[in-house]
Order: C-alpha cells, then sequence, then structure tokens
C-alpha cells in the first residue's frame, strides 16, 4: 500500500534577515546615509522535519526562536533564503489560490475581524472571500458557535467582545472555509484557564472532525500537553528535538517531584530532597530519578504522611531544562 505524503515538509529550512546597525548620535545617522552597516541574522537556520496528515504537533521553542518566521514561511508570507518548503504538495510562497483555500495561519496577537461590525458580518464575509456554498457556510458555522458558545456574541460588534471572546470569533472566523492545515501562534494567549479550555477543546473536536494537520505554538503547556502526542523543539533556529512529549520528558528530566502532606506540618524535608514549595503540610520535592523509589520508601518509613504522589515534572520546566543543556555545550 502507497504511503501517504507528508502534509508539511521541510528541509535544511533557512531564513536570514539583514539589518541595518548603527551607532547613537548625529554624526553616526550622518554616516549611515553615505555607507550603511548592517549585519545578518540567521532567524532559521536549517531545521528539517515533516509532519504528516491529521497530526498535531506542538512547535516550541523560547521567544526569538524562530517559531513564527517558520510558521509564517510555512503560510506563505515570507520567502524563504534556502531549503526545501512543501505544504500539502504546494510551494508556499507562490501563495497559489488552491493553497490559500486549505490552510490558515491565527496568531494569537493580531486581529482578522472588523472592528466595528458584529463577528457574524465578518463571518459573511469570509465565506464571500473563500466562495464558500451557502449550505456548508451556514452548516460549519452553526456548529462553530455551538462548539464555542458564541450565541450572544456573534451579534455584537467585535469591538465590545472582551480578549477571551475576541480570540473565539477569530478563530471561528478563521477556520469557516475548513482547512486543512492550520498554523496557530499563541492562540490562548493572555487568556484566562477557562477560555484556553475551551479554544483548546475546539481545536481538538476540529482536528478529529476534518482530520485536519496542525501546527501550535504555545507557552502554555497545558495546550501542548492536552493536544500534541509530539513535539518539535527549535532554539536559535535551529532543531533541537522532534518527537513523542513522553520522550521530550524521558530524555532530559533527571528527577521527580514528590508531593508529600504530612501530619505533622513542621517536619523539616530538607534531607530528603530539594524542597521547592511548601503550603501548610502540603510539601513539593525534587529528587533525582534514580533515587525517586528510595527516597519515597523512606518518607513513609519515617514520617507521619497523610498523602504522597510522585510525578512527572511540569512540562514548561522540561522545556527550560533543553535549553539550559544547549546554552551549555
Amino acid at each position: 500500500m502507497a504511503q501517504s505524503k507528508p502534509a508539511i515538509h521541510v528541509a535544511d529550512l533557512r531564513k536570514t534577515f539583514v539589518v541595518p546597525e548603527r551607532e547613537a548620535g548625529l554624526r553616526a545617522a550622518v554616516k549611515s546615509l553615505v555607507r550603511r552597516k548592517t549585519r545578518e541574522v540567521n532567524a532559521v537556520d536549517g531545521i528539517t522535519f515533516q509532519v504528516e496528515p491529521g497530526e498535531v504537533i506542538g512547535f516550541l521553542g523560547p521567544n526569538g526562536a524562530g517559531k513564527t518566521t517558520t510558521l509564517k514561511m510555512l503560510s506563505g508570507l515570507l520567502y524563504p533564503t534556502s531549503g526545501e518548503l512543501s505544504v500539502l504538495g504546494y510551494t508556499p510562497s507562490q501563495r497559489q489560490k488552491e493553497f490559500l483555500r486549505q490552510i490558515t495561519l491565527v496568531m494569537g496577537n493580531r486581529n482578522q475581524l472588523v472592528w466595528d461590525i458584529p463577528a457574524i458580518d465578518s463571518f459573511e464575509l469570509n465565506r464571500a472571500i473563500y466562495n464558500i456554498p451557502e449550505a456548508q457556510y451556514r452548516r460549519t458555522r452553526d456548529d462553530f458557535i455551538e462548539l464555542m458558545d458564541l450565541q450572544a456574541l456573534v451579534h455584537k460588534p467585535v469591538r465590545n467582545l472582551s480578549l477571551g471572546e475576541r480570540m473565539k470569533v477569530e478563530i471561528c472566523a478563521a477556520l469557516l472555509h475548513r482547512p486543512q492545515v492550520l498554523f496557530l501562534d499563541e492562540p490562548t494567549i493572555g487568556l484566562d484557564v477557562t477560555m484556553q479550555r475551551r479554544i483548546r477543546t475546539f481545536i481538538g473536536e476540529y482536528n478529529r472532525r476534518y482530520d485536519a494537520t496542525v501546527l501550535l505554538t504555545s507557552h502554555y503547556m497545558a495546550d501542548v500537553e492536552a493536544l500534541c502526542k509530539r513535539v518539535v523543539v527549535i532554539h536559535h533556529g535551529q532543531l533541537l528535538f522532534d518527537g513523542d512529549l513522553s520522550a521530550l520528558v524521558e530524555r532530559f528530566a533527571a528527577y521527580k517531584t514528590i508531593v508529600v502532606t504530612l501530619e505533622d506540618p513542621l517536619v523539616d524535608l530538607a534531607a530528603y530532597g530539594e524542597v521547592v514549595e511548601r503550603d501548610g503540610p502540603r510539601v513539593t520535592l525534587r529528587v533525582a530519578k534514580a533515587d525517586t523509589p528510595r527516597i519515597t520508601a523512606r518518607l513513609l518509613a519515617d514520617l507521619p504522611v497523610a498523602d504522597l504522589t510522585v510525578e512527572d515534572p511540569p512540562i514548561d520546566d522540561v522545556i527550560e531544562l533543553v535549553f539550559a543543556q544547549e546554552r551549555a555545550l
């Protein structure tokens, strides 16, 4: 049986920006008119990965790692300096109509809806832009309104919506044409926990209903843990890790977290591990992974323990460890 082609193919992708550089002061400003100094910045520096149809991938890295630049190249907004790049078999920078009809780019800090009209009118505008058949549009629109609980929001002017409400209708507007590939750049940024959960649920449901491919960037590890089995981690424009989320934890996290609740809240636990948090009788310890069974047995044998759990470290801690190890190389 023939293998399906990857939805996204990236090979040795590079993007270099040439930026002007000068010293402060009038003399330097005048001098730069005659001879401008520039330097090259490698925003994306030779990354390679593939995404299969229907996969939801966490695309992770700190600010300035090159994530947004990569998404802009994948959606055709930026032209690569070098390397191979294809999405659904298309070359993104050519911006063909057939390609644009099958993708969407959602950026959490950007607005696409018209500010002074109700969201439902912007939905109609998108229907016209993408030439969506009326019956399909109404069915998709009504499904999204129900999934996102937008009944009371879509008839309000966008400027009257809160940030979370606006983000919900922004995402719905971006998906009305049922794209097969979603590039989501911090879609839950700045939102409260309840709104983040609502948007995560919607993205997961969209992926299941339409077998859509999703490349998601987020600083909220709850987004990644809820939606992604695989993660791609970049830093300084270079690939650090590509694999299962669980493998990322296994590879880079050398410790476990023990959360113990004591009957005597005054007991000192420093002898058992690094105390990272204390909330009355509830103490969180960080211990070496290899020592976890022995430390757990000692705690239970030595102390009046009311409750004890052993957990993997939070994913965001693991990502920070990845970056720290890369800097030490």
